[in-house]
């Protein structure tokens, strides 16, 4: 079968294919993504395939060691703990920078409203929104260069979420309740609170992803 894709930059259009099959999960982990068959997946040149291997590679959604097959990663917990940290680092300083001018990002709110939206029980349509959330906080730093660092940490958890397809997922109701948590400190100008639960909340999702990437 032929995979169809929008023409942008094909090798653009292909990398973004082939981002969302990871992203859904029809890739597993440590399967092999090789020059020749997304060549023939997608009818583009080797060469073409090679650049969107290597692209996604570069954004850490691929492995690939010199002269060797292009695979999708096995997380480990120790990556795992490391994404969340890194996330953790990045917020924090997002959250000062708001807090300090009582700033409550737009689309911050909008997109908790979108996370209850969800329902009340544990929903990977939930994942979207939350992922969204987060990176409206950055954004309102109107840093083109963070928002480039941030992006590549969240596309890792979209892949982590994939490999453990959900399992480790709060209810819904209770991650809408802690992103509010987070924004009346903002609009309180409390940075410290704001912080406290941003660690909180980033680091309990940091332990059941690992609980769920050890278990069967």
């Amino acid at each position: 079968m032929v995979r169809q894709v929008a023409v942008t930059s094909v090798v653009d259009a292909v990398g973004d294919d082939i981002r969302r099959r990871l992203f859904a999960g029809e890739l597993p982990p440590g399967s092999a993504l090789t020059e020749a068959v997304v060549s023939e997946d997608y009818a583009v040149s080797r060469s073409t395939a090679k650049a969107a291997i290597e692209k996604l590679s570069g954004e850490g959604l691929l492995e690939r060691g010199a002269h060797k097959t292009a695979r999708v990663p096995v997380l480990a917990a120790a990556d795992v703990r490391d994404i969340y940290r890194t996330r953790l680092r990045l917020e924090s300083e997002a959250l000062r920078e708001l807090a300090a001018d009582n700033r409550v990002p737009a689309g911050a709110v909008e997109a908790n409203a979108r996370v209850r939206a969800t329902g009340a029980e544990p929903s990977i349509e939930s994942v979207e929104p939350d992922m969204r959330f987060h990176a409206a906080l950055i954004e309102a730093l109107d840093s083109p260069r963070l928002q480039r660092m941030y992006g590549s940490l969240v596309d890792e958890v979209r892949l982590c979420m994939a490999q453990v397809q959900g399992r480790s997922l709060l209810a819904v109701d209770q991650i809408a309740d802690e992103h509010q948590q987070i924004l009346d400190h903002l609009a309180a100008g409390d940075a410290e609170a704001a912080v406290s639960s941003l660690h909180d909340h980033l680091m309990g999702a940091s332990r059941r992803l690992v609980a769920a990437l050890q278990s069967p």
